[in-house]
């Protein structure tokens, strides 16, 4: 997977090294004159010398403690205690400023899109795909928010007490998103907490920060100052002295558990902590006897090794019943093998990794579980580059090796057999994780209670299709230790906000003044406005 510039299409080259310097502090784009962090492309393409190497893309500010505690003191004013002008806006008022991001981020669409490509070696349709469905996220989060202040535009009685109930904001949060959907996931994160009156301070993922440089001056531009303050870094130096200080409100984080536990463990009042979790998840994919081979076949392919198996949602085991795990291995065996691999504007399944150190740790796996029985079924598999490993199908997988334990997030394919539904159930059961099953099966019977019994081991049962995080009006969430709180479009503003609410004693004194009150427009909060 190397590449001259000749090679590359003219309008996805990186035509010269981006020197971004910029960051997003109370509302000002300031310039970092500090250190700065060297950003590499996994990609290959060749150098002065003739010779082949990962494509530095750019640099970007690699800033301090300093500089993290000016955003969050940034971030702490914007919102007063809840006196801000962000916090006591009116709902017309925020969705407008949300209204004019979405317009201006859609004018950076082809920067983006490119930078998706270098930066994490996604796919062009899956780039253009990921930055398409944050728009449309962004959008039918301002419908939804909509929604809820319809909803709450009216006063309920109950037992001789009037009630005006609201969603109102919790702080100041820390958002923190993933390389692998550094924008789509990223933003399903800050788009939803800052949406409903929280402010926030935002560090983008190491794999995918160029990308977001493209788009502070529309953030600079559309929110009030300290509302979104956009730092870049590493994530102890700049999130760590942020959380020891006790001002976060809400972590939001998509990454790994031990991230979230460290950062947790940092912040002094824990109680006041609210989190907003996507972490690990090994969903297991379960082939009953009478399942359709093909297309179980197909869907595996789509759920194990999409964008190299490198998301949460990833298919990461294989149970497959004994009377059809023969004809079952040699059908997806086959299909793995015929997978292209490619540069990213060529649109194979396959592309480079963009985590350096990914290849070795995926030979290690696979070497891992051929020294304790397993073997490598398809003939390509673990086939090595500098920047990628062929797909791996290994059975038998047992409990002792690796690649049954670990969350592998690339792409090797452990398949374990079962003459007994409950073997599968029971590693589930004792697996640390939760978030979703692909069931592929027939039989009504059969699958009913299996589903029954799946719904409270995990929280999404696919049945006949892939794992998968979307459309994203559906819960996403996750049991143990996949996730707290529920993303989705409706769910994910539920996540970020508290339920608040006047009350008053119905009687004649309290009757009139909650009219004159709503009557008067002096508070934004006591309100019946209904937005069209």
């Amino acid at each position: 997977m190397k590449s001259t510039y000749s090679s590359i299409p003219k309008e996805y080259a990186i035509d010269q090294t981006i020197a971004h310097s910029t960051y997003l502090i109370d509302g000002q784009i300031g310039t970092w004159n500090g250190g700065t962090a060297e950003v590499y492309s996994s990609i290959q393409t060749e150098n002065k010398n003739g010779e082949f190497g990962p494509t530095l893309l750019g640099t970007v500010p690699d800033m301090d403690e300093d500089a993290a505690l000016e955003a969050l003191h940034a971030a702490d004013r914007a919102f007063q205690k809840g006196q801000g002008q962000w916090p006591t806006m009116k709902v017309s008022e925020r969705v407008a400023c949300m209204q004019k991001f979405v317009d201006l981020m859609k004018l950076k669409r082809e920067e983006v899109v490119k930078l998706i490509m270098w930066e994490i070696g996604k796919n062009l349709n899956d780039s253009q795909k990921e930055f398409d469905r944050t728009v449309d996220y962004i959008n039918d989060t301002i419908a939804a928010y909509k929604d809820i202040d319809r909803a709450s535009a009216k006063i309920h009685h109950e037992g001789g007490v009037h009630a005006h109930i609201r969603r109102g904001p919790i702080g100041i949060v820390l958002c923190l998103g993933p390389y692998n959907y550094p924008l789509n996931e990223t933003f399903c994160l800050l788009i939803p907490a800052i949406m409903m009156g929280n402010t926030a301070i935002f560090k983008p993922a190491k794999h995918g920060v160029l990308l977001i440089a493209p788009l502070l001056d529309a953030f600079q531009k559309s929110f009030p100052p300290g509302v979104v303050n956009i730092v870049f870094g590493r994530g102890r130096t700049i999130a760590s002295p942020i959380m020891k200080s006790g001002l976060v409100d809400v972590l939001a984080l998509i990454g790994h558990s031990s991230s979230a536990i460290s950062l947790q463990d940092l912040h002094p009042k824990k109680n006041r902590l609210r989190l907003v979790l996507g972490l690990e998840a090994k969903n297991p994919g379960i082939i009953l006897p009478d399942a359709d081979l093909d297309q179980a076949v197909a869907e595996c392919i789509s759920g194990s090794l999409s964008f190299n198996g490198q998301r949460c949602t990833a298919l990461k085991v294989l149970y497959v019943h004994d009377d059809i795990r023969e004809s079952f291995l040699e059908k997806f065996s086959k299909a793995v093998d015929a997978l292209q691999v490619g540069l990213p504007w060529e649109n194979t399944l396959l592309t480079p990794l963009p985590e350096p150190n990914k290849p070795a740790y995926i030979k290690d796996l696979i070497d891992d579980a051929v020294s304790k029985g397993a073997s490598v079924m398809n003939s390509r598999g673990g086939e090595m580059t500098a920047n990628y490993c062929f797909p791996a199908v290994l059975y038998p997988v047992t409990p002792e090796m690796k690649v049954y334990e670990e969350e592998q997030f690339g792409p090797v394919v452990p398949v374990l057999s079962f003459s007994d539904i409950q073997k599968p159930l029971d590693d589930m059961s004792a697996s640390s994780y939760g978030q979703q099953v692909s069931l592929f099966g027939k039989n009504v019977t059969q699958l009913g209670p299996l589903i029954d019994t799946l719904a409270n081991l995990v929280c999404r049962v696919n049945l006949n299709s892939s794992c998968q995080r979307g459309p994203d009006v559906y819960p996403f969430t996750g049991r143990k230790d996949s996730a707290v709180s529920t993303l989705s479009v409706n769910d994910a503003l539920r996540s970020f906000s508290i339920r608040t609410f006047l009350a008053t004693k119905d009687n004649d004194i309290n009757n009139e003044i909650l009219e004159r009150l709503m009557a008067s427009k002096k508070s934004k909060f006591i309100s019946t406005d209904y937005i069209l």
